[in-house]
């Protein structure tokens, strides 16, 4: 009698979690269809990175970028990162220089910033989480974990303004005990960006080196 009543409860626990993994996943392809519907967008976000031994702060930024589409133009500690659809362009002030490469998905390093809104779909379990109420917004989490029970991240919980349906956190965990929290300050849609908004220019970089890499 026992064992049946534990098997009940398991199965009941099975179908209970794959409810609230349906849940999640429809609200983030709810959040996902609503950004895919804007011609463009225009972020401020902070960046800051925790240290696994101490918890202290090891990095923090603050960045700004424009998306359209896949091309994008991203501006973060003291670096310009320019995609035209094509090749990358990476322009540092400090060093005067600027480095060109040919877009590989398959580095990681060249992730688009457009997946920040679609890399749920693939690579995780999905999790209905905590609401929480921040300064006034109420934030709903979804908790990610990794199928690839090698990979060295914990958990992602990624935040969404339940009222407008946008994103404003993501935050890993790593199995090392490190943390990164990406947080949108604000979020602008269907802006007027320039025709050259996303292309790299050399007339406007006269003294820089360029370092074609591939």
């Amino acid at each position: 009698m026992k064992k049946i009543v534990l098997f009940i409860v398991a199965i009941v626990a099975i179908a209970a979690q794959a409810q609230t993994s349906q849940r999640a996943k429809n609200f983030l392809d709810e959040v996902n269809k609503r950004i895919e519907s804007y011609s463009t967008i225009s972020v401020d976000f902070t960046y800051v990175q925790t240290d696994a031994k101490t918890g202290g702060v090891s990095q923090r930024g603050e960045g700004h970028i424009d998306l359209k589409g896949n091309l994008y133009r991203l501006t973060f500690m003291d670096i310009t990162r320019i995609y035209d659809g094509q090749k990358i362009y990476s322009i540092s002030e400090e060093d005067e220089e600027v480095t060109v490469s040919k877009h590989d998905p398959k580095k990681i390093d060249n992730v688009l910033p457009t997946q920040l809104f679609t890399f749920y779909k693939t690579g995780y379990n999905l999790q209905w989480d905590i609401l929480q109420n921040i300064q006034g917004r109420k934030i709903q989490y979804i908790k990610l974990i990794p199928i690839d029970k090698n990979s060295g991240i914990k958990e992602v919980l990624l935040g969404v303004d339940t009222a407008t349906k946008q994103i404003y956190n993501k935050i890993q965990v790593n199995k090392n005990g490190s943390k990164s929290t990406l947080t949108i300050n604000s979020f602008r849609t269907n802006q007027a960006l320039s025709k050259n908004h996303f292309t790299f220019t050399n007339a406007d970089y006269p003294n820089y080196y360029i370092n074609k890499i591939d």
